[in-house]
């Protein structure tokens, strides 16, 4: 069929914007043969409950069918294809960013618009200069989500924590995945409209477009709150105390209250503090309204003959915008290429776009051959331990293969004009950035205050917290007050602790030492004895733990996985709780900052001394969250304390901290190398003279000569031939504390830039300076980004 035919026929099918059933076709029972393999093993792999999957196709549903249950406790209920799910954060595109649209159509909002005009009252002015059109493709500068810790509730406790909130980043300088900026979204939406986000939603985009069994729950109903869906259709996520407890809060209510299983309430918690109605999460609804919102996108803003939105408006919200220096791309809500978007499958055009939700939703869609694909599971029912990541993938990768493009000539079309658009954008981004850091340090510099340390915290409060206690102390050179006088002098000199004994981890309690195995033995200066815990045995023995009250742990962490000093916090905490002996952390900073969250996971059946638990290779944690992670996730039961620092703020490096560096090991001599640790260790353990050279021309050398390395340490990755370019490759973060972004699940941190294999998703952290500029374009090549 000629081209300009098959462009006439296409404008047809979407003129007429009918989600007509159709009858059964080869390629859908094709597609349902595979995906009734995949999800089917998935299911009884215990990774979801059930999934309710639909496409569309050129104006029609192909596709529709419901696998496994949607319900197990407290008992099983079969899934249906009307399941109405809590989609979480596909909120952010369906509600949310539409709804800013529809404002925009009607000259009510610009993109240009700043955040300053509607929330006067923050306190960050940096803040106030973020614009709507930031907000939406997340380069905001806002931290991914609120440190659930501080207990506000309600519409007023949000405003409160949002006044007072600080940018991590300077605005249009980096890619990080915020729930803080579509919150703020939602509140303008609300001060534009006059109306509720709830009732908006329900008015201006569900009525409109036909979507019955969509809209916002509240937790405390309101009068203005007309939504009223049947429990019985409703997928329950997980029970209150297992949601409560993301992002550092904990639950502190009744046990009967904690065993609650949530049903009709939002999962997202910061959401659920909002009763219900935000703008990054909130929003329940079904495949079919899901549909007929994809349907809505495809047909250029209509769908039955019912506008929302005007086909200008539909190019506008789908067309790329670079959010990094490598070349990753958003729509006005929607996720394009970044290291969220492996839901697209292998097959999907780069170009096309979708999103997806924390409790194992999915949404995406393609203009070349005018598909959609809806995914909805509640991957979190029972216990909040699923995983669909993923299957999500592999699923949209069966909807390619049955109902992708069948043009070849339109699909190279299609991803050219996208890859010309991210090439024209990318130099600019890249010099926007530097600027904006470079301006951002600089007055950081002089404005920051000195961040105080756990043991300058414990000092200032004159120990009391330790006071009359037998104290052994977990330590080496790198514990020590922002003076420079080491914590081991500060606690012994305390008149009211009693510091008994001393616990070294490796490299000794001076970290000098670089050997097999360290001996116990005395500290010349304080006469304590020093029990080694890399020696004979890597943590506390009964003995040892007898004659003391409690732990007190004090070492410098590089904020990555392979670094032993937080495997001996962890066997500290499991011999602790067996013991009966609280365990006080004194927190110190993660030097590489606290936001950036990169690479796989480590494989639980590959875990050992250099990585004990299934964490991210850059962890974006301090010691004190780790402690408290380690003690949560591996069901430890120790008596955990942490000691917060004081003015340090999560986008902060080291060389802002106005501290003085001590190198943590022997080999890790300045920030720069804690900064290539990462991407370096992927390629195997080097010593000091090669970290450098690994991070820059050798590795390149490496990568050219198409040389690749087996990884068989703690991640358990494998890199084949061809692939080391991808270690080259700076993957800005989106991800939160311990890879736990709402929309991903903490065992679904993503796998690397675009295009690039699973298990390849860290890639070093190329500091400035390297001559590492054509690898890592060849990876942007490669990735098609």
């Amino acid at each position: 069929m000629p081209h300009f035919l098959r462009a006439i026929m296409t404008v047809l099918t979407v003129a007429l914007g009918s989600l007509v059933q159709a009858q059964p076709t080869v390629a859908g029972d094709d597609l349902h043969r595979r995906l009734q393999v995949l999800i089917t093993a998935e299911i009884q792999a215990g990774k979801l409950p059930g999934a309710v999957v639909l496409v569309g196709h050129r104006g029609r549903v192909v596709y529709r069918q419901a696998f496994g249950h949607r319900a197990l406790v407290p008992h099983a209920e079969p899934m249906t294809v009307d399941t109405v799910f809590d989609v979480a954060s596909l909120t952010k595109v369906v509600a949310t960013a539409t709804g800013v649209m529809v404002l925009v159509e009607r000259g009510e909002l610009r993109l240009a618009d700043t955040v300053g005009r509607f929330f006067p009252e923050l306190q960050d002015e940096a803040a106030k200069r973020v614009t709507v059109l930031q907000l939406l493709t997340h380069v905001a500068g806002y931290a991914p989500d609120f440190d659930l810790k501080h207990r506000w509730t309600g519409r007023e406790g949000l405003l409160k924590a949002l006044t007072a909130e600080r940018l991590a980043h300077a605005p249009g300088s980096r890619f990080v995945y915020s729930d803080i900026g579509y919150i703020i979204l939602g509140e303008i939406i609300e001060r534009v409209s006059g109306r509720s986000l709830d009732r908006f939603f329900s008015e201006e985009i569900a009525s409109r477009l036909g979507m019955r069994d969509s809209g916002f729950r509240r937790i405390d109903p309101a009068p203005d709150s007309s939504h009223s869906s049947d429990l019985a259709r409703i997928a329950p996520t997980e029970r209150i105390r297992g949601q409560q407890s993301y992002l550092g809060a904990r639950f502190e209510g009744p046990d009967a209250q904690g065993q609650r299983m949530l049903r009709g309430q939002v999962h997202d918690p910061t959401a659920h503090r909002m009763n219900g109605v935000a703008g990054h999460a909130g929003l329940f609804s079904t495949a079919d309204d899901l549909a007929r919102f994809g349907q809505m996108v495809l047909s250029a803003g209509a769908v039955d003959s019912r506008r929302l939105l005007s086909p200008s408006s539909i190019m506008r919200m789908t067309a790329p915008v670079v959010v990094s220096e490598e070349g990753w791309t958003r729509g006005l809500g929607w996720d394009m290429a970044t290291s969220f978007s492996s839901n697209r499958g292998e097959l999907f055009p780069l170009g096309s776009f979708g999103h997806t939700g924390f409790t194992g939703t999915s949404l995406w869609i393609d203009p070349v051959s005018q598909t959609y694909a809806v995914f909805l599971s509640n991957r979190v029912h029972p216990d909040g331990k699923g995983d669909v990541a993923a299957l999500r993938a592999k699923v949209m990768t069966a909807v390619a293969a049955a109902y992708g493009a069948a043009d070849t000539a339109a699909f190279k079309t299609f991803e050219a004009h996208y890859s010309a658009q991210v090439a024209a954008q990318v130099p600019r981004f890249k010099e926007q950035a530097e600027r904006l850091r470079g301006a951002r340090h600089s007055a950081a510099a002089v404005a920051d205050a000195v961040v105080l340390n756990g043991i300058d915290v414990l000092d200032k409060a004159g120990f009391k917290p330790l006071e009359g206690l037998r104290v052994g102390l977990v330590t080496n050179h790198t514990g020590r007050r922002v003076d420079g006088r080491p914590s081991i002098d500060v606690l012994k000199a305390a008149k009211n602790v009693q510091l008994v004994a001393l616990f070294s981890p490796e490299h000794g309690i001076r970290g000098e030492l670089d050997q097999a195995q360290i001996a116990d033995s005395t500290d010349d200066k304080t006469g304590l004895p020093i029990h080694s815990l890399y020696g004979k045995t890597r943590r506390p023995t009964p003995e040892q733990l007898r004659g003391l009250d409690a732990l007190v742990f004090d070492i410098q962490d590089i904020g990555t996985r392979f670094y032993t000093y937080i495997s001996t916090l962890q066997h500290v905490l499991e011999e602790a709780a067996k013991a009966g002996k609280p365990v006080f952390v004194l927190d110190r900073p993660n030097p590489i900052n606290g936001v950036e969250v990169e690479g796989p996971l480590a494989d639980a059946d590959k875990l050992s001394f250099v990585a004990t638990h299934t964490m991210p290779v850059r962890h974006g944690m301090t010691i004190g969250e780790l402690a408290l992670m380690f003690n949560q996730e591996q069901g430890i039961g120790a008596d955990v304390r942490v000691v917060k620092m004081e003015n340090w703020r999560r986008g902060q490096w080291f060389d802002q901290l106005q501290q003085v560096w001590v190198n943590p090991s022997p080999n890790m001599r300045s920030l720069t190398q804690a900064t290539l640790y990462p991407g370096h260790q992927l390629v195997g353990r080097a010593r000091h003279r090669h970290t450098l050279r690994m991070g820059g021309r050798a590795l390149h050398r490496r990568a050219r000569l198409g040389i690749a390395p087996e990884c068989t340490g703690p991640g358990g990755c494998a890199l084949r031939a061809g692939a080391v370019h991808a270690l080259i490759l700076r993957v800005q973060g989106g991800m939160v504390r311990r890879g736990e972004h709402r929309d991903h699940g903490p065992r679904e941190v993503p796998s690397g830039a675009p295009g690039i294999g699973a298990g390849l998703g860290l890639a070093a952290a190329v500091s400035q300076g390297l001559e590492a500029r054509a690898a890592i374009d060849a990876v942007g090549q490669r990735a098609g980004v």
